[in-house]
C-alpha cells in the first residue's frame, strides 16, 4: 500500500483465510447451545461462472475428488446454477458429519484458489435448522474472510429474520470472525445447500 492509497483512504483488501472455515465446528456447538440450531449436513460454495476448458477441468476434478470419499452417503456432489447466473458446488452429508462437510467446503475453495480461480470465489455456506423448522446459514465471504448469519423466513416472499441474525451474531462473536458491516450481509435467496 502506497502513500497515495493512504491519502485517498483506500485500504488493502483482507486476504482470505480458508482455515477460518474450520471455526464452523466450534460455532455449531455454540449455536446449538445458544439458539437450538443443529447442522443440516448441507453446504455449498458459490463462485462466478467462467467459460473455458481450464475452469471446467478444475470444477470436474474437485467434484470427482469429493465424490471419491468412501464415507459419503447419499447424493453425490452436485454443480448447480442459481437464478442470478452464479454456480454452486453443493455437498450433502449426514447432519452429524459437519467436520466432513467443512472439509468439503475447504477442499473446493482451496482447489479453486490453487488453480487460479480465487477471484471467482464468492462465498461458502453451511446450513442449520431448529426444532421449529427455521433455517439458518452461516455464510463465509471469501473476499472478506468473515462470516455472517442468513435466516430466510418461510414462505414465498423473500424476507429474512433480522432479529435471529443479530442474536446469532452476538452468540457467535467468540467463535467466528463476524462481518461487522451489516450492509455486506447479502441475502442468498434460493441458495442450494440452505
Amino acid at each position: 500500500m502506497g502513500l497515495l492509497d493512504i491519502l485517498l483512504g483506500r485500504t488493502k483488501p483482507v486476504a482470505p483465510d480458508l482455515d477460518q472455515l474450520f471455526a464452523l465446528l466450534s460455532a455449531a456447538v455454540t449455536l446449538q447451545a445458544a439458539a437450538g440450531f443443529t447442522p443440516t449436513g448441507h453446504g455449498a460454495v458459490c463462485f462466478a461462472t467462467v467459460e473455458g476448458a481450464a475452469f471446467e477441468q478444475t470444477h470436474r476434478e474437485v467434484q470427482a475428488l469429493l465424490d471419491a470419499d468412501a464415507d459419503r452417503s447419499g447424493p453425490p456432489v452436485e454443480l448447480r446454477q442459481d437464478d442470478y447466473g452464479y454456480s454452486w458446488l453443493v455437498s450433502r452429508r449426514a447432519p452429524d458429519q459437519l467436520p466432513q462437510l467443512v472439509n468439503d467446503l475447504h477442499a473446493v475453495n482451496s482447489s479453486m484458489e490453487v488453480n487460479g480461480f480465487g477471484p471467482q470465489l464468492l462465498c461458502s455456506l453451511a446450513g442449520f435448522t431448529d426444532d421449529a423448522g427455521r433455517r439458518l446459514a452461516l455464510v463465509y465471504l471469501y473476499k472478506r474472510g468473515t462470516f455472517y448469519p442468513f435466516a430466510p423466513l418461510s414462505g414465498t416472499a423473500q424476507r429474512r429474520d433480522n432479529a435471529l441474525e443479530l442474536r446469532v451474531k452476538a452468540a457467535l462473536g467468540d467463535d467466528l470472525r463476524i462481518e461487522q458491516d451489516l450492509s455486506r450481509w447479502f441475502p442468498v435467496w434460493g441458495a442450494p445447500g440452505l
